[in-house]
């Protein structure tokens, strides 16, 4: 039987301002997380890391849910269309680097909005051109 493996991601609150996703897989690691807020839920997710370049989308996305949801997390939230929409532009804007080893071809993630009801700060589920995942950055609290 393999073993499995757990990571915590900034687990030392060094990562401020650094983007990832993990890609749903079965991998036999799983990522940790500390989101939502002050309301500090923990998420997993086993699958691969995909470090993310965007400054912009990542101050995007911490005006959206710190200053705009009030940084206490958005466990029932409804997600009226256009804060819905908001979030769909911010996630969007993020590129997603595809590669088969030979090639690189910049790809986008999007939301996944049948999983709505799981996003928090922190905490977004996507949709990458490798499959789902959680697109995921430091908790605030």
């Amino acid at each position: 039987m393999a073993s499995r493996r757990f990571v915590t991601l900034d687990q030392d609150d060094t990562a401020d301002g650094c983007l990832h996703v993990v890609v749903e897989a079965p991998t036999g690691v799983h990522y940790r997380q500390q989101y939502g807020g002050t309301a500090c839920r923990q998420g997993r997710v086993e699958g691969f890391l995909v470090p993310l370049s965007g400054p912009d989308a990542a101050a995007a996305l911490r005006r959206l849910f710190e200053e705009d949801l009030g940084g206490v997390g958005t466990w029932g939230h409804a997600w009226p269309e256009a804060e819905r929409a908001r979030l769909r532009g911010i996630v969007e804007s993020i590129p997603y680097w595809v590669s088969d080893g030979h090639t690189e071809e910049r790809g986008a993630l999007s939301l996944d909005e049948s999983r709505i009801s799981e996003a928090d700060e922190a905490w977004v589920p996507v949709v990458t051109p490798d499959g789902p995942g959680v697109l995921v950055w430091p908790n605030s609290d």
